[in-house]
């Protein structure tokens, strides 16, 4: 059995990652995972689609479902960040009070929380669409598509602001590394 050797030296933290679908949430979140990885930190990825299948699992997508499914997350993550992993959260996240409630609970706990509004215009989402949805959706075989059909509520005040369709992933998670470095997250 081999030890893996862990830095106790930074605190946890969680690091959400709002947007919309196929924003690049999750490719910069395991992006930056792996760096922080290899500098020794704890990380864990709780990626939106991941945590729906089995901790939100026959949750809908109407408002009180999505709201439920961030905090359940939120939850999750704060619990890991409390006990030093810095939690990558890559979850969509639509409505702002769905976020300031996660952020009050990180606050409530003195764990440190770090709001990045993966900030990609739709068009440029619908040109990637990861899963398919944006075609599903203009073919009419889905609707309350965040960002499209239902609503998407940009953060007024992130704590970082990235635009993945001005920079590639790799600088994306540069630009995010490099604020967690200012703040001693990393």
């Amino acid at each position: 059995m081999t030890s893996q050797k862990f830095c106790t030296c930074r605190p946890g933290a969680t690091v959400w990652l709002t947007g919309l679908p196929s924003a690049g949430k999750t490719t910069i979140a395991r992006e930056l995972a792996g760096r922080l990885r290899a500098e020794g930190s704890r990380v864990e990825v709780l990626d939106g689609d991941e945590m729906r299948s089995c901790l939100s699992a026959g949750l809908g997508f109407g408002r009180a479902e999505r709201e439920t499914h961030v905090q359940r997350v939120g939850l999750v993550a704060e619990v890991l960040a409390r006990n030093g992993v810095i939690a990558l959260v890559p979850v969509i996240a639509p409505y702002a009070a769905s976020r300031a409630a996660v952020r009050e609970r990180h606050a409530n706990s003195a764990t440190a929380y770090v709001e990045v509004h993966v900030a990609t215009p739709v068009d440029v989402c619908r040109t990637r669409d990861v899963k398919g949805l944006y075609a599903r959706q203009a073919a009419g075989e889905i609707s309350g598509l965040t960002g499209v059909d239902d609503p998407y509520q940009i953060p007024k005040a992130p704590d970082l602001r990235i635009e993945t369709h001005r920079q590639t992933a790799a600088q994306s998670a540069t630009a995010l590394h490099t604020a967690l470095k200012e703040r001693g997250l990393a």
